[in-house]
């Protein structure tokens, strides 16, 4: 994950000087735990300078009997992209990369002395590229004030994040990646963040309503408040469950569990946290390879493509359909099946069977993982960290929405659409990716080839299995609901 906003964005765009540039921050699933660079800091107090608007967006909760009703629901901006600066005044709290000592000498003093500002409606869709439209929300790549990338999570409308609990259900989402070029990531995915977003924790007063909260699979370190302190030095990582519903460009896709031994968000420190650039990877609480299910890495090269000789054409908007299967049907059941389908032209479709040998199947479950790491010749840390199982029972505390544009400093996005690692022979079964080279996906290219790229997200649906899509679509090859 690349480094932050500058912290003094919001206050330059405010007060009439030009934005600093934003990459986006999500690590990829492959990013392998390496030690970022400092970015923008989050603050702990609730600021008073900028009035917090957020998105509205669409939600609904289906049944099979009473059919789609609407929910409250809109999105707030991560905390990392906003302006941090002294609770008292406008001064940056954190400025190029370095941290004020005057009010942060150490974390527990920099929450204290900082607040984190709001958006209003205009800086979300000028300064950040987050606009509402029809149904959900478009996400722009770059805005002509420099902000690169964003990440968004899903409110209930008020001041808390909504936290779905879906074993034994499905969630669904109608998403369009037309403009998305190799080496982008237009991420959907679930998070087991706090409803609150960490606030009334040390010195966090500003919470869910300004982005607080923020963990991930990857353990990243560059999440700057942490159980109410600043991560001022970035020794600590921010690790919990996620779930990977939708990572995509419009030459690749894929959707990935990622258990955790730990629940909740967890400040981790040392080997905990896994970092590969330490060779400590697979030591760490989570799954940071987690069980992807990427129809191309699978032998399905047909598949998925921008253009009709696709079963899935990317350049058109599709319905996506991520099913919670447990094991004797019911809520209380063990998650046992990961399944996916799409809508798309009226049909529904079924995702792609593995054509590895000795990999069987269309979907994701603990033996297809194991299976998938063994020709892959990968360690199956996704059984180590309790496999299916303890992903389902992350499903039932509850997890936070996460809404992402991205681009990828670390490892181009090579993982997703493109030989990975790119220093492996391409016969290796697994190292193919996607139909990407590699030659355009970094970040350098795409923030000048790219510019106009978005990723829209509409029709947010989740409820029983088989009641958030068009019950009368024609279906095309044969699949279970």
């Amino acid at each position: 994950r690349a480094t932050c906003l500058d912290t003094a964005l919001a206050a330059r765009d405010a007060f009439g000087g030009p934005p600093a540039p934003a990459p986006a921050m999500r690590f990829s699933a492959v990013a392998r735990g390496a030690l970022l660079g400092l970015g923008a800091a989050r603050a702990q107090q609730a600021g008073k300078v900028v009035e917090e608007a957020h998105p509205t967006t669409s939600l609904k909760q289906c049944t099979l009997t009473e059919g789609c009703t609407a929910e409250p629901a809109a999105v707030v901006l991560d905390a990392n992209w906003r302006w941090v600066h002294d609770k008292e005044g406008y001064q940056n709290c954190f400025t190029d990369g370095e941290w004020d000592e005057s009010f942060c000498p150490d974390g527990d003093t920099c929450a204290k002395s900082c607040a984190l500002e709001g958006v209003d409606a205009t800086g979300y869709k000028n300064t950040y590229g987050i606009e509402q439209i029809e149904d959900g929300l478009e996400m722009k790549f770059m805005t002509s004030g420099g902000n690169v990338g964003s990440r968004v999570y899903l409110t209930d409308g008020k001041e808390s994040y909504k936290v779905f609990k879906l074993k034994n259900k499905e969630f669904s989402v109608d998403v369009d990646v037309a403009t998305l070029a190799c080496g982008l990531n237009g991420a959907l995915y679930f998070v087991e963040m706090d409803g609150e977003g960490g606030k009334g924790i040390g010195a966090n007063a500003a919470g869910a309503k300004f982005g607080t909260g923020y963990c991930d699979a990857q353990c990243p370190h560059d999440v700057k408040w942490m159980d109410g302190e600043a991560n001022v030095n970035g020794d600590h990582g921010m690790c919990c469950f996620e779930m990977d519903i939708w990572e995509a460009n419009k030459m690749a896709t894929a959707f990935t569990p990622h258990p955790c031994s730990v629940t909740g968000a967890y400040k981790c420190s040392g080997t905990d946290c896994g970092d590969g650039a330490k060779g400590e990877r697979y030591m760490g609480v989570c799954d940071k390879d987690g069980c992807d299910f990427n129809a191309y890495r699978m032998g399905a090269h047909d598949f998925y493509g921008a253009g009709p000789e696709f079963t899935l054409d990317s350049t058109k908007p599709m319905t996506v359909v991520t099913q919670f299967i447990t094991a004797d049907g019911t809520d209380k059941g063990d998650l046992v099946e990961i399944r996916r389908l799409y809508v798309q032209d009226g049909k529904v479709i079924a995702d792609a069977n593995s054509t590895v040998p000795g990999v069987q199947g269309g979907a994701i479950t603990d033996a297809f993982c194991s299976a998938q790491k063994k020709a892959f010749q990968d360690p199956d840390d996704h059984m180590n960290k309790g496999g299916l199982k303890k992903m389902g029972e992350a499903l039932d505390r509850g997890m936070v929405l996460a809404l992402s544009l991205w681009d990828d400093k670390a490892t181009e996005m090579r993982w997703l659409d493109s030989a990975f690692p790119p220093d492996d022979s391409t016969s290796r079964l697994g190292v193919m990716r996607g139909p990407c080279d590699g030659t355009h996906n970094s970040p350098k290219y795409l923030r000048s080839h790219s510019q106009s790229a978005s990723v829209k997200y509409t029709n947010i649906k989740y409820g029983e299995i088989g009641s958030t899509y068009a019950a009368g679509a024609r279906r095309l090859d044969s699949i279970m609901v």
